[in-house]
């Protein structure tokens, strides 16, 4: 296996910047069909956004945390959620399902990528990284669905979601074995968690079980 470079600190932000974005999106599509104040619209879009991320940083021993280090992060959230809270009445009116889809499709792989870098780049097992990949990928929505009183959707609707994520983060993992530059195995295991997580919505892919 060749050696493992940590991914480009501008890139990694890049990937941060964009997979907190879509979180955060996602974060204010639920509070407002809970019709949460501004209060709630900023709490809910700020564990979606951040959620995945800390409890990487914290189960990899990183402190500060990434949005504690990047305070920019967190205030970002904040200015959205003050100016989305009004709109998003008329947005929810002008914004399909498909697009809210392919946001959340986005930054799970985002997300994921973003997780096993972090933990190939600290050393971690193989195994280990690409569970801190899925890790990252889906615990701000679980925490965003648990928050809003529902199951989380990761473990109740039977869609791949996180196989989704699991299947990219080992991709990433077996391009570090290619002479592709790392960059472009980040990139490629996004996209390909991704499109995966937008085959299995469009086409309607569950994962069947036996109840007795």
């Amino acid at each position: 296996m060749k050696h493992v470079p940590v991914p480009h600190v501008s890139l990694i932000t890049v990937i941060e910047i964009v997979a907190i974005l879509v979180g955060a999106f996602s974060g204010f599509v639920e509070a407002r069909r809970k019709r949460m104040d501004v209060v709630g619209v900023f709490t809910v879009a700020f564990i979606t956004a951040f959620g995945g991320g800390t409890l990487r940083d914290i189960l990899l021993d990183r402190r500060p945390l990434f949005w504690v280090l990047h305070q920019e992060y967190a205030i970002l959230i904040f200015i959205l959620a003050l100016v989305a809270a009004p709109l998003m009445r008329t947005l929810r009116q002008i914004l399909s399902e498909r697009l809210i889809v392919v946001a959340d499709a986005i930054g799970l792989g985002l997300f994921a990528v973003a997780g096993v870098s972090q933990a190939q780049a600290a050393h971690m097992p193989l195994f280990i990284a690409s569970m801190m990949g899925v890790i990252t990928g889906i615990f701000g929505g679980v925490l965003r669905d648990i928050v809003c009183n529902e199951v989380p959707m990761v473990f109740r609707d039977g869609k791949p979601y996180a196989i989704c994520a699991f299947f990219g983060c080992w991709m990433y993992i077996g391009l570090q074995y290619t002479d592709v530059s790392d960059d472009f195995a980040l990139w490629a295991s996004a996209a390909t968690i991704t499109v995966l997580r937008l085959v299995t919505w469009k086409f309607e892919l569950h994962l069947h079980y036996h109840k007795n």
